[in-house]
């Protein structure tokens, strides 16, 4: 039993080891730092170090012919100083370089660069500029950066080899207050012009960073739990509970025995079904998982497979795995010790097929529109458990199976009742295609409508007014059939003010957005009327122009959690009011599928990419200068396009989110008095 156990969870733990590390993070092998070195108060040094991570270099200023980009250094002219000569630098490798087929001259693991300057001035001030270099491996070459710097000049300096030092970490978009203004920047796709993470003046209040990638996770792990429930009530999966616990309990010699088998069989369904995530998750990885989103053809095919998944459960017909692999499933369970066991784990999984496909099926899907790595098996891992402790629980303790429901008619009504949820569910993916090709069939109104009539019929069905061909006749209605009835009613009711503008806060994210309407009475294409920008460079001129800061917001058509923002948190008034006088808002859609003029598009730099629609671009944007491709995700600029905060994610605590505007309004403020 011991080596049994210890067996399972070795699997088990093996499994979602090895997930967890399937994914790397985005390249950015260069952290640069900044020391002032000065003698008395007429010479100072700036020195320039780069930290560059194994197997990556950067190139020496000192290049001949048309090869990589070559580091180099541009200072803002000043009155306070004077440049003494050029930029030294330390001694560099001249090797033969793969990616350009030529010998060059670079710098492995750390660099040094020097600069002399004479001081002018007896004030203390800042020496500023820009670096910009590239960094390579031997098969590959990341886009080259540019480098905002500033160096402090101190007119006190006394100490013959004082060190002002600061420091720009380019591989993470973490920010954390430091002495001077260090920016960092990054090489832009055409028309695109912003700093990422850099220096925050203190003071301001700063907000800790959103944790949406936890919570989204962790109710896709709740979602994966509800619909192992909902499995479980089935009929192809319910009467199999009171069945195997009763074939562990009379085949094993004693009734431990029994107890351990029956919890070895649990933890290999588990196996089976997380292992199921696993290679979804694997299958399509993050950037398939963003597309999923937003394509056309994919989105399509989950609405007629949803479509599909809702006809089996009202009875149309069954979804059935070939009996010729159930049959060689079956005969392997017969086998005794783990095999045996496994096998009879695996043949539940394909005899409840019929049932637990269709909810597979839509968690799946739900879990890959989530974008995130470990959805499929963070929700996989949810069904898996609510799916299988059942048996172990009832195997332990046998006297619990008096207690549950005798099976009957009432397993059909679950099953019709989840078509009907199936059906409302198909429609999100219609309606995701819809928005992002701007096709104008399935406007907020018409979802609403359909949603209103699939509940109502529901309701109706509940009660017994509506009957399908394998029902039985609805004679009495039980007090828990009554409660589903009155709670699916009244969620129709509550949907039809909806029609009319009712903000619908319950299902935030599922119909189309509140401004995507046949009865428009506006010309903005932004939440609650706002006057907002869909283009980078024309809100950025516009900002300007008015002496505002600006918010990005990195959004989606197809964006649940961007929904829920908009009508849970961006409706509050406080929030609205800021969003509205303080700022200037760009909402970039980062699945939009209009095509950019031939012009405008081009290949990535970064992702060697065709970057073709309006989408692509700022999706490109977003993975470039943050390091991240989730929606929603806010950035708050100044007027030179300096980080003003955080960035921050889903958010859906409205005074968490109202501290976030008022630090990034703190600081433009304080700059702007500079």
């Amino acid at each position: 039993m011991r080596f049994k156990t210890r067996f399972v969870f070795f699997a088990l733990s093996t499994l979602l080891f090895v997930a967890n590390n399937l994914f790397a993070q985005i390249l950015k092998p260069v952290k640069w730092s900044f020391a002032t070195e000065q003698n008395g108060d007429k010479e100072a040094v700036l020195v320039f170090k780069a930290k560059i991570e194994d197997k990556f270099h950067i190139y020496s200023q000192f290049l001949v012919g048309d090869g990589p980009i070559p580091t180099t250094f541009t200072f803002e002219p000043s009155s306070k100083y004077e440049l003494t000569g050029k930029v030294e630098e330390g001694k560099a490798i001249e090797e033969f370089d793969p990616n350009f087929d030529m010998k060059l001259k670079y710098f492995n693991n750390s660099a040094e660069f020097r600069q002399k300057i004479k001081i002018k001035n007896d004030k203390t001030f800042n020496v500023k500029g820009v670096l910009n270099f590239m960094a390579c491996d031997d098969h590959r070459c990341l886009p080259p950066e540019d480098v905002e710097y500033s160096f402090i000049i101190n007119k006190d300096a006394k100490a013959a080899s004082k060190e002002d030092t600061n420091t720009v970490d380019t591989t993470t978009s973490a920010i954390a207050p430091v002495i001077d203004s260090v920016k960092v920047a990054s090489n832009n796709p055409p028309d695109a012009n912003f700093s990422s993470p850099g220096y925050l003046e203190p003071g301001c209040g700063e907000t800790e960073g959103a944790v949406e990638d936890y919570t989204s996770l962790l109710g896709i792990f709740l979602g994966g739990i509800l619909g192992g429930l909902l499995a479980l009530l089935t009929p192809c999966v319910f009467p199999m509970i009171p069945m195997t616990v009763s074939f562990f309990t009379k085949r094993s010699k004693d009734k431990k025995k029994g107890v351990s088998n029956a919890f070895i069989y649990a933890m290999f369904i588990i196996l089976i079904y997380v292992g199921l995530g696993l290679l979804v998750t694997v299958t399509l990885g993050s950037d398939a998982l963003n597309d999923l989103a937003s394509n056309a053809f994919f989105n399509l095919a989950f609405f007629v497979i949803f479509i599909i998944f809702a006809l089996s459960f009202l009875g149309a017909f069954e979804i059935v795995l070939p009996t010729a692999l159930v049959n060689k499933a079956d005969a392997a369970s017969d086998r005794g010790g783990l095999i045996g066991i496994f096998f009879m784990a695996f043949t539940l999984s394909l005899v409840s097929f019929s049932c637990t496909g269709p909810i597979i099926g839509t968690l799946l899907v739900e879990a890959a529109h989530g974008r995130s790595y470990m959805g499929p098996l963070a929700g996989m891992t949810g069904f898996a458990l609510a799916l299988a402790l059942p048996f172990a629980f009832f195997a332990a303790f046998p006297g619990y199976l008096n207690s549950l429901p005798k099976s009957g008619g009432w397993l059909n009504a679950v099953k019709v009742t989840l078509g009907f949820i199936e059906l409302a569910l198909a429609l999100k993916f219609l309606s995701n295609v819809d928005l992002a090709y701007h096709w104008g069939i399935l406007k907020r109104e018409i979802f609403i409508s359909l949603w209103i009539i699939i509940f109502g019929m529901m309701g109706m069905y509940l009660i017994g007014k509506i009957r399908f061909e394998h029902d039985s006749e609805v004679k009495h209605i039980s007090v828990m059939r009554l409660i589903f009835s009155i709670i699916t009613l009244s969620f129709t009711l509550y949907l039809i003010p909806g029609l009319w503008g009712a903000p619908l806060k319950l299902i935030s994210g599922f119909p189309p957005p509140e401004f995507y309407k046949e009865w428009k009475t506006d010309a903005h294409d932004c939440p609650h009327d706002l006057n907002c920008f869909h283009d980078y460079d024309e809100g950025i001129a516009y900002a300007k122009s008015q002496g505002k800061p600006v918010m990005i917001d990195f959004t989606g058509w197809s964006c649940v959690n961007c929904r829920k923002m908009e009508d849970n948190v961006w409706s509050d008034a406080k929030v609205l009011k800021k969003i509205s006088d303080d700022y200037v808002l760009i909402s970039l859609y980062v699945d939009d599928k209009e095509l950019l003029p031939a012009e405008k598009q081009f290949t990535s730099a970064f992702s060697g990419k065709k970057i073709k629609t309006t989408g692509n671009r700022w999706s490109e944007l977003q993975a470039t200068k943050y390091e991240t491709n989730s929606q929603p995700y806010y950035v708050l600029l100044d007027n030179n396009n300096h980080i003003l905060a955080k960035p921050r994610g889903y958010t859906p605590d409205i005074n968490t989110y109202v501290k976030f505007l008022d630090e990034g309004l703190c600081r433009y403020k304080l700059r702007s008095k500079q």
